[in-house]
């Protein structure tokens, strides 16, 4: 038996296919060993440019094989720790995706505790979050605090909360969201114009959209 991953779970061939510019980066300077009388021949430069490519490559290869050896870092290597953690391989999900989904079933192994519950939440977050407890209907609640709006991947933050929490204990989520009057503050705070009191959703997109295109802010 060679192995117990799957053929076509796994990205390696596809990372592979990295840029010539990011190997470049790793292309010892052959010539620069050479006498300089030897650098302007045509068969030494042939030599430098098919060496130097191979060593860039090995050179490149090693460093991507150091990376997966990391969660934060892996990405064809995301495969072999999600065997390792029991988590089905989802090609459809990017690579954070999935690197969120691991880091937070490394830290569901073990007892399960309100700072571990924490912490699984941020990790899928990316922000801070509070975990309050309510012990009268046998529940919590996870409350997103460090940042606005409901984070991506919910769906797999449920399904690894249901993994790791007691049984017995039911949860509810609280979310930041950015209301009208939030925006509208904030634009009367920057700029003081009468008009804005009176601003509608639709009028004040607008708003920013030509104070953007007159400051030229993107380009």
């Amino acid at each position: 038996m060679y192995g117990s991953i799957n053929y076509g779970a796994n990205q390696y061939g596809q990372e592979l296919e990295t840029k010539n510019k990011e190997i470049e980066l790793y292309r010892p300077d052959l010539l620069a060993y050479l006498p300089p009388v030897l650098r302007q021949i045509k068969e030494f430069k042939v030599w430098d440019d098919v060496v130097g490519y191979e060593l860039a490559l090995l050179n490149w290869k090693r460093e991507d094989l150091i990376k997966q050896c990391f969660i934060d870092t892996a990405t064809w290597g995301l495969s072999l720790w999600e065997n390792e953690y029991g988590i089905e391989t989802d090609l459809n999900k990017s690579y954070e995706e999935r690197r969120e989904i691991l880091k937070a079933k490394k830290r569901g192994h073990g007892t399960v505790t309100k700072k571990l519950i924490k912490e699984t939440a941020e990790a899928f977050s990316g922000g801070e979050v509070e975990i309050i407890e309510n012990p009268e209907s046998y529940s919590f609640t996870v409350k997103f605090i460090g940042a606005y709006g409901i984070p991506k991947n919910m769906g797999d933050f449920k399904d690894m909360l249901e993994t790791i929490k007691p049984a017995h204990l039911g949860y509810t989520f609280e979310f930041i969201l950015i209301t009208h009057g939030m925006l509208k503050n904030n634009l009367k705070v920057i700029h003081s114009d009468p008009k804005i009191e009176g601003i509608t959703h639709k009028q004040m997109k607008e708003y920013r959209i030509n104070e953007i295109n007159e400051n030229e802010v993107i380009k």
